[in-house]
């Protein structure tokens, strides 16, 4: 079935193990939703190699990311240590503003670092990750951006780079600001970019306690001190929000991720991150979907010597579902369409959406499996003629 609305088009199927289905089980799906039940306002629970969302719980609703923030500060460094321009042993000077906003004087979290004091990145990166360290975020801000206010424009803009659509931010280290949200799916994928991207440093969120100043501080993660295989990565807390935590850990070679906000205590927030974390190591299994460059389905090509191109994914999909589950999902295709010749092999053209009922289990981008140049003349007319009466058709007879 094929479902237009304006120029956007989705193929809808149902899938089960890889085989194609007629419909949806609503019972499945009712009971997969039901499987897992908890207090905090927003969570979600994420399997690192295929994404697939194990559960969710007001997933993209919009919060208060509270210390969660530096998360993004820190992969704004890593981003500029990977492509050179910062170094770890650079050095960083602690401004009064850093100091007072942030320090000591503050009275929040804190590095203690000194005032007008000088300190390298390295340093700096485990007051900001291990210490939640405020005066560590704006030192890092100041430093890299001039000010914490540019720093907040560029934590935004590479949140866009990275597709975060929804997160905006307003400053470097979790301040409440009105205008400063993300939401716990786009915190979670966050996480999945970092430690995928990055584990020459993820490294650092798994260190238990870190000294500077001759005051040493314990992590702030409540998850690394449980026999749960946690390795990472952050707390936060803001009364707008409540208590807040990422987290991530493994099992006979699984890995997943949480996120949750809105717990109602410190206690409440690393009890319900522990369960999550537990109960989507051992509940679920991996159903294989697509091979690796196996035609997933195909798209509408106008104006091309094709009138249509098979989409691949260039990585095998996969998703994870209860053990045991016979549950019936469904998946669509989902594409600005018909495509416009030429397209080119490997372009990215439309992407994979598998649903559990109302969840989103995960999404896969799809390239062209092949070129199209574009066609003669008169194909190009047939497709202009095609598409007009279909625009036609859908105007007129579908919305009646």
């Amino acid at each position: 079935m094929i479902v237009r609305a304006g120029r956007a088009v989705s193929i809808v199927f149902g899938l089960m193990a890889g085989v194609f289905l007629c419909a949806v089980s609503g019972a499945g799906a009712l009971r997969a939703q039901q499987a897992f039940q908890t207090p905090v306002g927003n969570a979600i629970l994420m399997d690192f190699d295929s994404k697939s969302v194990l559960f969710e719980k007001n997933a993209d609703q919009l919060v208060s990311p509270a210390s969660l923030a530096k998360m993004m500060t820190a992969e704004i460094v890593f981003h500029e240590l990977r492509e050179g321009r910062l170094t770890l042993d650079r050095t960083f000077t602690v401004s009064e503003n850093a100091w007072r906003r942030g320090g000591a004087p503050a009275g929040g979290s804190a590095m203690f670092a000194a005032v007008r004091s000088q300190i390298k990145l390295e340093d700096l990166l485990r007051g900001l990750i291990i210490m939640s360290g405020n005066d560590a975020a704006i030192t890092i801000a100041e430093g890299i951006a001039g000010t914490e206010e540019n720093f907040a424009g560029l934590m935004t803009r590479r949140a866009r780079e990275l597709g975060l659509d929804k997160m905006n931010f307003r400053n470097a280290w979790g301040k409440y600001d009105p205008e400063q949200k993300v939401t716990v799916r786009q915190l979670a994928l966050l996480a999945e970019h970092i430690i995928r991207t990055y584990p020459e440093y993820y490294h650092i969120f798994g260190e238990k306690e870190f000294t500077w100043n001759k005051i040493k501080q314990q992590n702030r993660n409540p998850l690394l001190f449980m026999d749960i295989g946690a390795d990472g990565l952050k707390t936060g807390n803001v009364e707008d929000s409540g208590f807040a935590l990422v987290g991530s850990a493994t099992e006979n070679g699984q890995r997943v991720i949480v996120a949750i906000v809105g717990a109602k205590s410190s206690r409440e927030r690393a009890d319900e991150a522990r369960k999550l974390l537990s109960w989507g190591l051992r509940s679920f299994e991996s159903r294989p979907l697509f091979e690796a460059n196996a035609e997933v389905g195909s798209a509408s090509v106008f104006g091309g010597a094709s009138r249509s191109v098979e989409l691949v994914s260039e990585k095998p999909i996969k998703v994870l579902i209860p053990r045991g589950s016979s549950e019936r999902l469904v998946a669509q295709i989902v594409y600005q369409g018909p495509l416009v010749a030429p397209v080119q092999q490997g372009a990215q053209v439309a992407k994979l959406r598998v649903t559990r009922g109302k969840a989103l289990v995960l999404e896969a981008p799809l390239v062209a499996g092949a070129s199209v140049a574009p066609g003669a003349l008169h194909q190009r007319a047939l497709d202009a003629g095609w598409e007009l009466s279909l625009g036609l058709f859908n105007k007129y007879v579908l919305k009646k």
